[in-house]
């Protein structure tokens, strides 16, 4: 099992930037993957970016290319989202996910743990 805590979350207008953290604890040998999920109210939770551990290959949602930015601390075992140019629409509660696909968690499938989510508001 790894543990997964999300930080970084809060209230921002819209144009503005955002950065998240997502720190890793426990098994993490067995992750090859993380990446971010978000889910708004009345929605199903929906892929953002994901990136593979080992060799830095991401991946991204269409609706956040060119704004969002994920990158990796392998010697911290951490995960970042920078978020920037923030739209209304962004306003959700964003989820650190960790799995063992080589191609990070694309999918909520693919996830092996979650962490808690952290609040994301962006005002217009």
């Amino acid at each position: 099992q790894v543990q997964l805590v999300e930080s970084g979350g809060g209230l921002v207008q819209a144009g503005g930037s955002l950065r998240l953290s997502c720190a890793a604890s426990g098994r993490t040998f067995s992750v090859y993957g993380m990446g971010w999920f978000r889910q708004a109210p009345g929605k199903e939770r929906e892929f953002v970016a994901a990136i593979n551990w080992s060799g830095g290959i991401t991946n991204y949602a269409d609706s956040v290319k060119g704004r969002f930015t994920i990158s990796q601390d392998n010697a911290k075992n951490t995960v970042s989202l920078q978020m920037n140019s923030l739209k209304p629409e962004d306003t959700a509660v964003y989820y650190c996910a960790a799995g063992p696909s080589k191609i990070g968690p694309i999918m909520p499938t693919m996830v092996a743990s979650w962490g808690q989510g952290t609040q994301v508001t962006v005002s217009s």
